[in-house]
């Protein structure tokens, strides 16, 4: 599942006070909301924010309280059902698109069912059975990663959920808006070669992140920033919706069925567009990075463009030339001196041509926990550098996330590459 260093997490209270920052910040992430706002499920794809504060506090019950702390006791066995998501080897679950049916238990007794299992890790976290310790402190990473992805989960889906209210509510207050000048992309161009991506053991990784390995990469150039608002204005205006011949077949079908004419969340208003946003609906700023546009759409606004989509090997190992001063081995540097590369990390996820597939080698981890990420290897593509809704420090050059190509509820964005 994991490539965990125990060493580094092995520290009780160090465990403790990580453990109740990230389940704070869960419960924190909920409170703007109303009991009613919790419950609903807008799309088989969203899940009520009740739910997610279940399912995680089920996950560290389920993976860690059971199997290690003698004389746990769950409050309510049918919980397993309830709040189990894609386990096969748990046992059966309640489907996805009926999360929001379960109207018991209420957001209070969820709350409560929290503070049960918090209280029952820290008594685990803080003495834990001494021939279990390593796989302890294993599987807590896990769970803290796992959490963490849930709560910008739970950002995505109450987007959707609040977006489908004719009153358009928002989130959270609105910070001023300001609209700013657009420019061109300058390019920053990758010699290639002989590279190596994935994890390289050194910190906790997801097991998908690895092994590491070696790649062969032509020369290439990327964007120094993201494709913007304004990029997609000048696609749409171009009649890019309606042009088959820019279109993957599957996304032809898919534009044609569901009518796509714009980004989700962006609504027309006479011959303006406005944007629906955590913060409630505004005018589009033509200098914010594009967002919730599907693979489909990203691959569609490249070629439209007369570039490309950049792989996953692009991205990464142009990721870690730019944050090293010197090219260290099997790193391709820059050809030459650029602005460099602007917007990695920590605004929308950047939809890549890569698949997502298994790196050589890789072989998941037997048991319940192995179903974690490799049984999604197919039919997804996958998507680099974080976004606004990701925790601090929750991703890196190597993280791995993947979507299928017709997903357009995820924060995602795109950067255009170039063969040289």
């Amino acid at each position: 599942m994991t490539n965990p260093n125990p060493a580094e997490v092995r520290r009780p209270d160090d465990l403790i006070a990580r453990f109740r920052t990230v389940r704070d910040r869960s419960l924190g992430l909920a409170a703007p909301l109303s009991p009613e706002d919790q419950q609903v499920q807008s799309m088989p794809d969203v899940s009520p924010t009740k739910w997610h504060l279940a399912h995680t506090t089920w996950f560290w019950e389920t993976f860690l309280l059971k199997p290690y702390l003698e004389g746990y006791t769950s409050p309510d066995g049918r919980f397993d059902y309830l709040f189990n998501s894609y386990y096969e080897a748990i046992g059966s679950r309640h489907p996805r698109a009926e999360r929001g049916l379960i109207s018991r238990p209420s957001c209070d007794e969820v709350v409560a069912y929290r503070r049960h299992v918090d209280d029952a890790m820290t008594t685990l976290l803080a003495d834990p059975p001494a021939r279990h310790t390593d796989e302890i402190a294993g599987r807590t990473e896990i769970g803290l990663n796992h959490e963490e992805q849930h709560q910008e989960l739970l950002l995505m889906d109450i987007k959707h959920v609040l977006s489908m209210n004719p009153l358009s509510p928002a989130y959270a207050r609105s910070a001023p808006h300001e609209v700013q000048p657009t420019r061109d992309p300058d390019w920053v161009r990758f010699d290639g070669g002989l590279v190596e991506i994935g994890h390289d053991g050194d910190g906790w990784a997801f097991d998908n992140e690895g092994p590491r390995h070696k790649v062969w990469l032509e020369p290439f150039a990327l964007a120094d920033r993201l494709v913007t608002v304004g990029d997609w204005l000048s696609f749409i205006e171009d009649d890019g919706y309606h042009r088959a011949e820019l279109w993957l077949s599957d996304g032809w079908a898919v534009v044609q069925a569901e009518q796509w004419r714009a980004p989700l969340y962006w609504r027309e208003d006479g011959e303006a567009w406005s944007l629906f946003s955590l913060t409630g609906q505004h005018p589009l700023n033509p200098a914010e990075p594009v967002c919730h546009v599907s693979f489909y759409e990203a691959d569609a606004f490249a070629r439209w463009s007369g570039r490309r989509l950049p792989t996953e090997a692009e991205w990464e190992v142009a990721t870690a030339a730019m944050a090293a001063d010197s090219g260290p081995a099997l790193h391709p540097r820059p050809a030459e001196p650029t602005p460099g590369l602007r917007q990695m990390q920590g605004e929308v996820w950047q939809w890549t041509a890569s698949p997502y597939v298994a790196y050589p080698r890789y072989r998941p981890a037997e048991g319940a926990l192995g179903e974690y990420n490799g049984k999604f290897m197919s039919n997804q593509m996958v998507l680099r550098g974080g976004a606004c809704v990701t925790p601090p420090g929750h991703a890196r050059a190597t993280y791995r996330n993947f979507y299928p190509p017709a997903a357009r509820w995820p924060f995602t964005g795109l950067r255009l590459a170039d063969d040289v």
